[in-house]
C-alpha cells in the first residue's frame, strides 16, 4: 500500500495530544481531513480518544464547545478546507469570550494549491484572527520533498507575531506536525500563548497536505494528563471599602467562597454557577438601583462576565469604584477605564462590616420571590360543610390546571435540577426571567454569555451531556431556551445513530417569535408591522414533527402538574418538551 506522509503526521499530532490530555474529538467528514478522520476514528476503536460525529461544522464546533465547558479540558474539533473552517467561527468567538480551551484542527491544501483558484482552498491561516491564543500554519508533512516549498506553510502566530521558516518553533521534514500537541493544549489552557496569563481559549492548527491523504492503519496511544498551571499567588483584599461581589457567566464557586470569606454581599446572575450561600442577594437589580446600598458601593470584585443587567454594568462603569475583575474571559473585564484584572483573590484576616452587609441581607429578604404553589386545604376538603368542601376542591383542580407562564416555567425547572444534573441557558428571554425571580441553589449551570448570541445553544447542551455523562455518570442536562434559539440550532438535533444519545431535554418556551425585543428601545421606536417583520419574526413551526424527524421523544405540556411530571420522569435519551407561553 502507497505510504502517506499525512496519515503518519496525523497519526503522530492525535497520539500527541491524547498524551497531553485530550480525551474528545469531534469529527465532520470531509476528503482533505480524512487522514486526520481516519486516525481518530482508529484512536476510538482502541479506547484512546471519544470520537462524536457530526455532519455540520458549526455544530461540531459548539458541541465540542459544550465538551470543553463541561470538562475544562481542551477538545479537538476536525474538518476539511475550505467553507468547513469558516463555520467554526462562532463557536471560536465564544471560546475566546468565554475563556473555554478549543483545539481548532482545519486540514487545508498544500502552499501550491494556495491562491491560485484551486477546488476548496481559501486563506485559512489566520481565519480565525484575534479569537485564537494561538496560530499554526503547519508545514506539509514530507515537504522536504519538494523543492518549491515555501514558508506559508512554516508560519506560526504567538501574541500576532510571524515566524519565518527559520523559527525553531516549526519543526520540519518528516516530522512535521510533531510538537504541535504540547503547544496547541498549553496554549488552549492558558499557559502560553497571546492573551491573558491562566485564562483559556481556543488555538487553531491548519494542517496542509498532499495526497495520498491517507492510508489504513492501526493507531494507538497512551492517554496522558493535561498540564496543570503553577499555583498564582492570589492578590490580598483589605476589608475596609464596601464591597460587593460579582458573579457573572462562569464565575463558579469561587465568588462564592470570597463573598463567604470577607462577609460581602453576593449578586450573582443565575448563569453564574455562583448562585447559591447565605450572602446571596435577592432583588439586586432593585438594590443597586438604591442610593442607600447601591449607590454607596465602593468596591466591586468581579468573576466572570455579567451581562443580564443595565445596573451591574452601570455599577462597573462607575469610575468612583474600585472595580476588581478575577480574569475568566479572553476579554478583560474594564468598563469603568481603571478595573484592576487579577488571576485570583483572598481576604485579609479580621472582621466583617455587619452593618454594611446587614443592609442588603435585610433589603434582600424582602424581595425573595416564592412561585411555590399553595398548600391544600385540608381543613377545606375534609370540612362538613358541602359549600366549604367545594370551594376547597376547586382551589385544588385549579391549582393542577395552572397555565404556565414564563415564572412558572424557569421555576418549575430550577426545582427539577440538582447537583449530579446540569442547566444550559439559552439566550432567549427566559433567562432574564430566571435571572429575577430564582432563588439559590448549588447546582452546575451553562450559558453561552461570552457573546450572549443564540448560537449553537442545543449543540453545546449536548456536548455538556456528553461530558457530564461519560463513563456511566448519573444526571440530566436541561436545556431551557425559546423557540427562535431551537430554530437557529435545528441541525443539532441531528445525532449519529452508532454512538449513545445523551440524557437530554431540550425544554422550548415557544411564544411563536423574538418576545425578547418587547425590552428593547426598538419595542417603542418601530411601526408594529416592522417589529414583527424583522425582530419578533413570527415562524408557526411544528415542533412536534421537528421532533419526529429527528428522532427525538416530544412531549407538550401547558400546566404545571404536567410540566413538574415531564421534567422528573426519567430520560432515558434525546427529549423535546415544548411549553406554549403567551406572547
Amino acid at each position: 500500500m502507497t505510504a502517506s506522509p499525512a496519515s503518519d503526521a496525523a497519526a503522530a499530532l492525535l497520539a500527541d495530544l491524547i498524551g497531553h490530555g485530550v480525551r474528545d474529538l469531534v469529527l465532520s467528514p470531509g476528503s482533505r481531513s480524512q487522514a486526520l478522520a481516519l486516525a481518530a476514528i482508529s484512536l476510538a476503536r482502541n479506547g484512546a480518544l471519544r470520537v462524536h460525529v457530526r455532519i455540520d461544522e458549526r455544530v461540531a464546533a459548539f458541541t465540542a464547545l459544550g465538551l470543553a465547558r463541561e470538562s475544562g479540558a481542551p477538545v479537538a474539533v476536525v474538518c476539511t478546507s475550505g467553507t468547513a473552517a469558516g463555520n467554526l467561527l462562532p463557536a471560536t468567538m465564544e471560546a475566546f469570550h468565554a475563556g473555554v480551551p478549543l483545539l481548532l484542527l482545519t486540514a487545508d491544501r498544500p502552499p501550491e494549491l494556495r491562491g491560485v483558484g484551486a477546488n476548496q482552498a481559501t486563506v485559512q491561516p489566520g481565519i480565525f484572527g484575534p479569537f485564537v491564543r494561538l496560530h499554526i500554519d503547519a508545514e506539509v508533512p514530507g515537504a522536504s520533498e519538494f523543492s518549491d516549498e515555501t514558508d506559508a506553510g512554516r508560519r506560526v502566530t504567538d501574541g500576532h507575531a510571524d515566524g519565518g521558516p527559520d523559527d525553531p518553533t516549526v519543526p520540519t521534514g518528516g516530522t512535521a506536525w510533531s510538537g504541535l500537541a504540547a503547544r496547541a493544549v498549553r496554549a488552549a489552557l492558558g499557559l502560553e500563548g497571546d492573551g491573558l496569563a491562566g485564562v483559556a481559549g481556543p488555538v487553531h492548527l491548519n494542517l496542509p497536505s498532499r495526497e495520498p491523504l491517507s492510508a489504513a492503519a492501526d493507531v494507538t496511544a497512551t492517554p496522558g494528563e493535561a498540564p496543570v498551571a503553577s499555583r498564582v499567588d492570589p492578590v490580598v483584599l483589605s476589608r475596609g471599602p464596601r464591597t460587593v461581589v460579582i458573579a457573572g457567566a462562569d464565575a463558579g464557586p469561587d465568588a462564592e467562597e470570597l463573598s463567604h470569606a470577607g462577609g460581602w454581599p453576593l449578586i450573582a446572575e443565575i448563569v453564574s454557577g455562583a448562585r447559591f450561600g447565605r450572602l446571596l442577594v435577592h432583588g439586586y437589580r432593585e438594590l443597586l438601583r438604591d442610593e442607600t446600598l447601591g449607590g454607596r458601593v465602593e468596591r466591586a470584585v468581579v468573576f466572570g462576565h455579567p451581562t443580564l443587567s443595565r445596573e451591574v454594568a452601570a455599577l462597573l462603569a462607575r469610575t468612583e469604584v474600585d472595580v476588581i475583575a478575577v480574569s475568566r474571559g479572553g476579554e478583560a473585564i474594564n468598563l469603568n477605564g481603571r478595573t484592576r484584572a487579577v488571576a485570583a483573590t483572598a481576604v485579609e484576616p479580621g472582621a466583617a462590616d455587619r452593618a454594611w452587609l446587614g443592609a442588603w441581607m435585610s433589603a434582600s429578604q424582602r424581595r425573595v420571590v416564592d412561585l411555590s404553589a399553595p398548600a391544600p386545604d385540608q381543613k377545606g376538603l375534609y370540612s362538613d360543610d358541602s359549600a366549604e368542601r367545594l370551594d376547597a376542591v376547586r382551589a385544588e383542580l385549579d391549582a393542577v390546571r395552572m397555565r404556565v407562564d414564563r415564572r412558572i416555567l424557569v421555576d418549575a425547572v430550577w426545582r427539577a435540577t440538582w447537583p449530579h444534573d446540569r442547566l444550559v441557558f439559552g439566550s432567549s428571554r427566559l433567562v432574564r426571567v430566571a435571572d429575577q425571580v430564582l432563588g439559590g441553589k448549588k447546582v452546575p449551570v451553562h450559558a453561552n454569555r461570552g457573546l450572549a448570541g443564540i448560537d449553537g445553544t442545543v449543540a453545546t447542551g449536548i456536548g455538556i451531556a456528553l461530558a457530564s455523562q461519560a463513563d456511566g455518570a448519573p444526571g440530566v442536562t436541561r436545556v431551557l431556551l425559546g423557540d427562535l434559539t431551537l430554530l437557529h440550532d435545528v441541525g443539532a438535533l441531528l445525532l449519529p445513530g452508532d454512538e449513545p444519545g445523551p440524557r437530554i431535554q431540550v425544554i422550548v418556551g415557544n411564544d411563536g417569535g423574538g418576545t425578547i425585543f418587547d425590552g428593547l428601545e426598538v419595542a417603542s421606536s418601530a411601526a408594529a408591522a416592522d417589529l414583527d417583520r424583522a425582530f419578533y419574526t413570527p415562524h408557526g413551526v411544528r415542533v412536534h414533527e421537528l421532533a419526529a424527524a429527528y428522532g427525538w421523544e416530544f412531549l407538550q405540556v401547558s400546566t404545571r402538574s404536567a410540566l413538574d411530571q415531564a421534567l422528573t420522569s426519567p430520560a432515558g435519551g434525546p427529549q423535546i418538551i415544548e411549553v406554549p407561553l403567551e406572547r
